[in-house]
Protein backbone atom coordinates (compact mmCIF):
# COMPACT_ATOMS: atom_id res chain seq x y z
CA UNK A 1 0.00 0.00 0.00
CA UNK A 2 1.29 3.47 -0.95
CA UNK A 3 0.54 6.04 1.11
CA UNK A 4 0.24 9.43 0.35
CA UNK A 5 -0.36 12.82 2.62
CA UNK A 6 0.13 16.13 1.29
CA UNK A 7 -0.26 18.86 4.12
CA UNK A 8 -0.52 22.57 2.01
CA UNK A 9 -0.98 26.06 3.13
CA UNK A 10 0.02 26.87 0.71
CA UNK A 11 -3.45 26.30 -1.50
CA UNK A 12 -5.26 27.07 0.89
CA UNK A 13 -3.80 30.64 1.76
CA UNK A 14 -3.32 31.48 -2.02
CA UNK A 15 -6.51 29.81 -3.52
CA UNK A 16 -4.10 27.74 -6.05
CA UNK A 17 -0.93 25.81 -6.25
CA UNK A 18 2.36 27.27 -6.12
CA UNK A 19 3.84 28.37 -10.31
CA UNK A 20 6.83 26.07 -8.77
CA UNK A 21 4.36 22.93 -7.35
CA UNK A 22 4.15 21.47 -11.13
CA UNK A 23 7.74 20.97 -11.90
CA UNK A 24 6.38 20.11 -15.83
CA UNK A 25 4.37 23.32 -16.30
CA UNK A 26 6.44 26.05 -14.11
CA UNK A 27 7.50 29.18 -15.14
CA UNK A 28 11.13 28.18 -13.98
CA UNK A 29 13.14 25.98 -16.87
CA UNK A 30 11.17 24.05 -18.85
CA UNK A 31 13.24 21.42 -19.03
CA UNK A 32 13.81 20.71 -15.08
CA UNK A 33 11.33 22.98 -13.92
CA UNK A 34 13.83 25.29 -11.64
CA UNK A 35 16.06 27.39 -11.33
CA UNK A 36 19.11 26.05 -9.34
CA UNK A 37 19.03 22.67 -7.96
CA UNK A 38 21.17 20.11 -5.87
CA UNK A 39 21.25 16.75 -4.64
CA UNK A 40 23.15 15.07 -2.00
CA UNK A 41 23.31 11.81 -0.76
CA UNK A 42 24.81 10.71 2.94
CA UNK A 43 24.59 7.93 4.91
CA UNK A 44 22.36 7.81 8.06
CA UNK A 45 24.40 8.23 11.05
CA UNK A 46 23.02 10.75 13.70
CA UNK A 47 26.26 13.92 12.92
CA UNK A 48 24.98 14.02 9.27
CA UNK A 49 21.37 15.56 10.42
CA UNK A 50 24.13 18.78 11.34
CA UNK A 51 25.33 18.18 8.15
CA UNK A 52 21.79 18.31 6.08
CA UNK A 53 20.89 21.52 8.25
CA UNK A 54 24.09 23.58 7.15
CA UNK A 55 23.84 22.26 3.33
CA UNK A 56 20.47 23.29 2.87
CA UNK A 57 20.85 26.53 4.48
CA UNK A 58 23.90 27.14 2.33
CA UNK A 59 21.68 26.28 -0.61
CA UNK A 60 18.24 29.24 0.48
CA UNK A 61 21.13 31.58 0.98
CA UNK A 62 20.51 32.22 -2.76
CA UNK A 63 17.05 33.63 -1.90
CA UNK A 64 18.09 35.86 0.55
CA UNK A 65 15.88 34.51 3.55
CA UNK A 66 15.51 36.11 6.38
CA UNK A 67 17.03 34.44 10.11
CA UNK A 68 13.28 33.64 10.89
CA UNK A 69 13.08 31.85 7.53
CA UNK A 70 16.52 30.00 7.44
CA UNK A 71 15.91 28.82 11.47
CA UNK A 72 12.53 27.07 9.82
CA UNK A 73 14.27 25.53 6.74
CA UNK A 74 16.94 24.02 8.87
CA UNK A 75 14.81 22.73 11.69
CA UNK A 76 12.01 21.08 9.20
CA UNK A 77 15.13 19.23 7.79
CA UNK A 78 16.38 18.40 11.11
CA UNK A 79 13.41 16.78 11.68
CA UNK A 80 12.93 15.19 8.10
CA UNK A 81 16.46 14.03 8.40
CA UNK A 82 16.11 12.49 12.03
CA UNK A 83 13.45 10.46 10.97
CA UNK A 84 15.02 8.50 8.52
CA UNK A 85 17.90 7.84 10.69
CA UNK A 86 15.93 6.99 14.11
CA UNK A 87 12.57 5.34 12.00
CA UNK A 88 13.77 4.70 8.55
CA UNK A 89 17.23 2.85 9.04
CA UNK A 90 16.07 0.87 12.39
CA UNK A 91 19.25 -0.49 13.64
CA UNK A 92 21.29 -0.10 10.33
CA UNK A 93 23.06 2.45 8.56
CA UNK A 94 21.25 2.99 5.40
CA UNK A 95 22.13 6.07 2.41
CA UNK A 96 19.32 9.38 2.77
CA UNK A 97 18.96 11.32 -0.28
CA UNK A 98 18.20 15.13 -0.23
CA UNK A 99 17.21 17.04 -3.37
CA UNK A 100 16.84 21.08 -3.34
CA UNK A 101 15.47 23.14 -5.75
CA UNK A 102 14.70 26.98 -5.85
CA UNK A 103 11.65 28.17 -8.40
CA UNK A 104 11.03 31.84 -8.07
CA UNK A 105 11.47 32.30 -4.08
CA UNK A 106 10.58 28.92 -3.39
CA UNK A 107 12.66 26.51 -1.81
CA UNK A 108 12.08 22.87 -2.66
CA UNK A 109 13.51 19.95 0.34
CA UNK A 110 13.38 16.61 -0.86
CA UNK A 111 13.92 14.01 1.79
CA UNK A 112 14.77 10.55 0.38
CA UNK A 113 15.38 7.23 2.19
CA UNK A 114 14.66 3.68 1.11
CA UNK A 115 14.13 1.98 4.30
CA UNK A 116 11.15 0.53 6.37
CA UNK A 117 8.56 2.57 5.06
CA UNK A 118 5.33 4.12 7.06
CA UNK A 119 2.42 1.76 7.34
CA UNK A 120 -0.28 4.29 8.60
CA UNK A 121 1.24 8.30 7.09
CA UNK A 122 -1.80 9.97 8.32
CA UNK A 123 -1.44 7.65 12.23
CA UNK A 124 2.25 9.16 11.64
CA UNK A 125 1.78 12.66 11.55
CA UNK A 126 -0.55 12.90 14.43
CA UNK A 127 1.09 15.09 16.72
CA UNK A 128 2.86 13.44 19.78
CA UNK A 129 2.56 9.98 17.87
CA UNK A 130 6.11 8.17 17.89
CA UNK A 131 6.57 4.90 17.06
CA UNK A 132 9.96 4.63 18.97
CA UNK A 133 8.18 5.40 22.74
CA UNK A 134 11.11 3.70 24.20
CA UNK A 135 13.05 6.40 23.08
CA UNK A 136 11.26 8.94 24.29
CA UNK A 137 10.70 10.50 20.84
CA UNK A 138 8.32 13.42 21.39
CA UNK A 139 6.26 12.78 18.64
CA UNK A 140 6.62 16.37 17.13
CA UNK A 141 8.38 16.17 13.88
CA UNK A 142 5.95 15.80 11.42
CA UNK A 143 4.18 18.97 13.35
CA UNK A 144 7.45 21.23 13.33
CA UNK A 145 7.57 20.30 9.36
CA UNK A 146 4.29 21.02 8.84
CA UNK A 147 4.60 24.42 10.64
CA UNK A 148 7.79 25.40 9.81
CA UNK A 149 7.23 25.01 5.76
CA UNK A 150 4.35 26.21 3.63
CA UNK A 151 4.16 22.87 1.61
CA UNK A 152 4.52 19.23 3.31
CA UNK A 153 3.83 15.80 1.47
CA UNK A 154 4.63 12.81 3.26
CA UNK A 155 4.74 9.97 0.41
CA UNK A 156 5.65 5.90 1.72
CA UNK A 157 5.45 2.46 1.74
CA UNK A 158 6.30 -0.32 4.01
CA UNK A 159 9.73 -1.89 3.03
CA UNK A 160 10.06 0.91 -0.04
CA UNK A 161 11.53 4.13 2.12
CA UNK A 162 10.10 7.30 2.76
CA UNK A 163 9.73 10.46 0.70
CA UNK A 164 9.48 14.18 2.52
CA UNK A 165 8.26 16.92 -0.14
CA UNK A 166 8.76 20.55 2.21
CA UNK A 167 8.21 23.76 0.08
CA UNK A 168 8.92 26.98 1.60
CA UNK A 169 8.52 30.84 -0.23
CA UNK A 170 11.20 33.16 0.96
CA UNK A 171 10.09 36.75 1.56
CA UNK A 172 6.27 36.47 1.57
CA UNK A 173 6.14 38.48 4.45
CA UNK A 174 7.05 41.32 2.41
CA UNK A 175 10.50 42.23 3.08
CA UNK A 176 12.14 42.44 0.21
CA UNK A 177 14.50 44.85 -1.87
CA UNK A 178 11.31 45.71 -4.54
CA UNK A 179 8.91 46.96 -1.22
CA UNK A 180 11.38 49.30 0.15
CA UNK A 181 12.78 51.44 -2.88
CA UNK A 182 13.99 54.39 -0.98
CA UNK A 183 16.62 52.45 1.09
CA UNK A 184 18.11 51.30 -2.95
CA UNK A 185 17.63 54.91 -4.01
CA UNK A 186 20.93 56.40 -2.34
CA UNK A 187 22.89 54.19 -4.09
CA UNK A 188 22.41 54.83 -7.48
Amino acid sequence: MNDKVEKSKTNEQTGGPSPCQNIHGSSCNERHGHENEMRLEFESRSQNESFARTVVAAFAAQLDPTIEELADIKTAVSEAVTNSIIHGYVDEIGIISMHCSVCENELTVEIIDLGVGIEDVNKAMEPLYTSKPELERSGMGFSFMEAFMDDLQVVSSPGSGTRVIMRKKIGKAGINKRFIPQAYEMEA
